[in-house]
């Protein structure tokens, strides 16, 4: 193979703009370039013979260095590479003088579909009038292929039998097997989960034995050719009803509730086990007929007669199941969602029969991107309600109660947002077949609008795959809030563990989702093609510009954040902080809300907060001061007070709370008309009030009962009964005392 050099490609560029020039093609142009190189070699060759046999002085270095010049530029035009180059270039030039294709209107788009519409009926009228003569030309020949009448149906009842008589051999052969899986317990979601894999594993099973019964000895004999097309054509509908049938029977389980994957009643699952068969059935015998049509002669027009005849029991089926379906009973006496918009039985029928008579008519008008269009918006839906409680009902215990009470599980939430995203992605497919748009090719151009149909089906995943994660994340984090609910015993680790998790998981749930909606749109900004950098970069000097201006929503946030790593408050604890006091009810980034005993709700900044006195962690100590009279026996008061404090830590309501029992102190003062004795016992934050409520009640009753008197101030009158004088002291006891004085 030759070498390339500069001067050599320039030759061939030369070469490649005279062939531009003239517009010939390239292998004539290779063609007689070395025709016309090859004959003036020759000439070159005479001339200089004969100029060497008349004694000229020509050169022989010329000779020799024109002779490999011409054989190396006649090898260069040979080479493969040399050519495609050739070829491309000349495709590329005659792109570039081709004339841009005119973008259409959406006007001119409108007014092109209306105007095919009305051809496409008017070749089907013009259709109508030969349909008859081509049937029976259809029925002539197949009676030349086939002479006897109903050798077909015979035939193809035949195959069908040995089918379902093999099917029949291998459920005969797997009965044991299948009766011992039936009787396996079903007392959790793993047991299920392996019976349905089970029960799906025999369902591919027995359509394959059916498939090799009836499709399979038929390509043991030599049919004639129309025979054999229309035999296998009616045996592959068999097939496709076959499988209907084990679908339903999968899904649905009309004759076991035990295995049922779909959940509804038994006549909601016979019911649609009947339909999904019907149609199924319907459509596929009206799909082989359709391509025997062909295969006979008939036209298109007459073949898409013959089809929209065809789409009326399709139709008709689809209404009669819209119309008769039957209502859980369940849902009979189910009340309105007060919050929701829930229509009636009567306009989801109406809305459910006008979607798919339009979907008859855009199909017979031919019209199939909104076909396509109107198929999504109605399936898509339903298919996602279908599967959302397909999947509650497999991952819900059995026997347990209803399904959609409680919180969902992570494994339930995965599967059921995935599943979604499948069926979205799915219909974009579907949407991008029906519009006859090639994702493979769109991907691969560059233009703009394949950079923007690109980026948003990137940024359609790119979103799918965020609400997945943000909804598995935030079901984990729900749950386990649910499951620290209830603090348990405590003063105790596994309490205070708790106390700690619900405190930090809310905060946690809203920091995630804001990474989650900043992170997700960037990417899904990135998808569309947009420069994030510069984005990345004007946020972070609009950070700092807020942060400037917003210096206490600043100092909030992080004094919050260190207050949360010194954990110096939980939700649910008692605290005070100068004039704010209450129980810790919620968080937010930059402030924490304070339930006061008395009902106030406090919103208080963290950077406000300062010190912060924590009433409710680990203990309290609880005093209590009595007096007695100066006559009490104070020994006496003290065996009372210590007996009432084992009588309190040997009750199981308050036994738990109390981490030291009450007792005595001892003489705390001497008062002017009592002796004040204290008291202190040791309890739970929390607790303390009431625990001494109770122990007061005790000690006035064992005092009472052991002539224990509590003191309280008297006034006594001296005197022989002077009133002047009894009046001067009720009054002096009045100022004094005035609760004594009422008392008496």
């Amino acid at each position: 193979m030759a070498t390339y050099n500069p001067g050599k490609l320039g030759a061939v560029t030369m070469m490649i703009s005279v062939a531009e020039r003239t517009r010939a093609s390239i292998r004539a142009l290779r063609t007689c370039v070395a025709a016309i190189i090859l004959s003036g070699a020759l000439l070159s060759g005479a001339a200089a013979a004969t100029h060497k046999g008349s004694g000229g002085s020509s050169s022989a270095s010329e000779d020799e260095a024109t002779s490999p010049q011409v054989a190396e530029f006649i090898a260069l035009l040979g080479d493969p590479k040399v050519q495609k180059w050739l070829e491309e270039q000349q495709h590329a030039a005659k792109a570039s003088k081709e004339p841009a294709p005119k973008e259409e209107t959406i006007s001119e788009y409108v007014d092109a579909r209306i105007s095919a519409t009305r051809d496409h009926f008017v070749a089907l009228g013009s259709a109508l009038p030969d349909l008859p003569n081509d049937f029976e030309r259809a029925y002539g020949l197949v009676r030349a292929d086939i002479p006897r009448q109903g050798t077909v149906a015979v035939l193809v009842l035949v195959f069908a039998a040995l089918g379902f008589g093999v099917e029949w051999l291998f459920r005969k052969a797997t009965q044991k097997t299948r009766e011992r899986l039936v009787g396996l317990p079903m007392e959790t979601v793993r047991d299920r989960l392996l019976l349905v894999a089970a029960r799906f594993a025999f369902s591919v099973v027995a359509v394959v034995a059916f498939a090799l019964g009836s499709v399979g000895p038929f390509f043991a004999f030599d049919w004639p050719p129309l025979l054999r097309q229309m035999l296998l054509g009616y045996l592959v509908a068999v097939l496709f009803t076959r499988i209907a049938v084990v679908v339903g029977h999968f899904l649905l389980a009309p004759n076991d509730e035990r295995f049922r994957i779909v959940p509804t009643d038994n006549l909601a699952a016979r019911f649609w086990c009947r339909r999904l068969t019907a149609f199924v059935a319907w459509l596929a015998f009206g799909w082989v007929t359709l391509s025997l049509l062909s295969t006979l002669g008939f036209s298109l027009e007459e073949r898409h007669l013959v089809a929209y005849l065809l789409g009326l029991g399709l139709l008709a089926i689809a209404l009669e199941s819209v119309w008769r379906r039957p209502v859980a009973p369940d849902r009979e006496t189910e009340a309105p969602a007060p919050q929701r918009l829930r229509l009636g039985r009567s306009a989801q029928n109406a809305l459910l029969s006008v979607g798919i008579v339009l979907l008859w008519v855009l199909w017979l008008a031919e019209a199939m991107p909104g076909f396509w269009l109107l198929v999504v918006v109605i399936t898509l839906p339903l298919a996602n309600g279908v599967t959302r409680r397909t999947v509650e009902h497999l991952l819900q215990p059995p026997g347990s109660p209803q399904v959609g009470n409680g919180l969902p599980s992570v494994l339930e939430v995965s599967f059921a947002r995935g599943l979604r995203a499948f069926l979205i992605i799915g219909a974009a497919a579907v949407l991008a077949w029906g519009w006859g748009v090639d994702l493979v090719h769109l991907a691969g151009d560059d233009t703009p609008a394949s950079r923007l149909v690109h980026g948003a089906l990137s940024t359609v995943i790119i979103l799918l795959v965020a609400d997945l994660f943000w909804h598995a994340v935030k079901t984990a984090i729900d749950r386990k809030l649910a499951e620290v609910e209830d603090l348990g015993q405590p003063n105790t680790d596994e309490a205070r563990r708790r106390a700690r998790l619900h405190t930090l998981l809310p905060i946690f749930r809203n920091i995630l989702f804001v990474v989650v909606i900043v992170f997700g749109g960037m990417m899904a900004l990135a998808a569309m093609g947009v420069e994030i950098g510069p984005l990345v970069a004007g946020a972070g000097v609009l950070g700092v510009a807020i942060g400037f201006g917003a210096q206490s929503l600043v100092r909030d946030v992080i004094a919050g954040m260190f207050y949360l790593l010194d954990d110096a408050f939980r939700v649910g604890e008692y605290i005070q902080s100068g004039n704010y006091k209450g129980t810790v009810e919620s968080f937010s980034f930059r402030s924490v809300r304070l339930r006061h005993q008395n009902g106030p709700l406090f919103t208080v900044p963290f950077a406000l907060l300062g010190a912060v006195q924590n009433m409710s962690r680990d203990w309290v100590i609880t005093k209590l001061t009595v007096g007695i009279t100066y006559d009490s026996d104070v020994d006496r008061a003290r065996k009372l007070i210590k007996q009432i404090g084992l009588d309190l830590t040997q009750d199981p309501e308050f036994a738990p709370l109390i981490l030291e029992p009450l007792k005595m102190q001892g003489v705390d003062a001497l008062g002017d008309f009592a002796v004040q004795i204290r008291m202190k016992m040791t309890t739970l934050p929390g607790q303390n009030s009431m625990i001494r409520r109770r122990a007061l009640a005790m000690i006035k009753k064992a005092f009472d009962a052991n002539g224990i008197k509590f003191a309280f101030p008297t006034v006594q009158i001296a005197g022989d009964g002077d009133p002047s004088a009894a009046a001067v002291a009720h009054r002096a006891l009045e100022l004094t005392h005035p609760a004594a004085a009422a008392a008496e």
